[in-house]
């Protein structure tokens, strides 16, 4: 009962993570559809928040043995890889 309740923390805990990642990803691609270039300083900080905000989330998760650190890690450079490729892309239709 209790290794069951110990995995179902973990899935929440994971599934919450990913969530947040996914958000994430979705505000900077709206802003940069709509609001700001990726050159701007509004755009670099609240990309920096939102990165660092996911990073504690994970260490948090992490410390708690709710995720694997390889798993946290894995999330955080998955995200960096999106986030890269959309950066890229704005960059090439800003050249266009």
């Amino acid at each position: 009962m209790i290794s069951e309740i110990t995995v179902s923390n973990q899935e929440k805990a994971y599934a919450l993570l990913l969530a947040d990642a996914d958000k994430i990803l979705k505000l900077i691609k709206v802003q940069m559809d709509n609001l700001m270039m990726p050159q701007c300083p509004l755009y670099e900080e609240v990309l920096d928040t939102q990165m660092f905000g996911l990073s504690r989330e994970i260490d948090f998760a992490i410390r708690l043995n709710l995720v694997k650190e390889e798993d946290g890690k894995e999330l955080l450079e998955n995200l960096e890889r999106q986030l890269n490729v959309l950066h890229e892309a704005a960059q090439r239709s800003m050249r266009s």
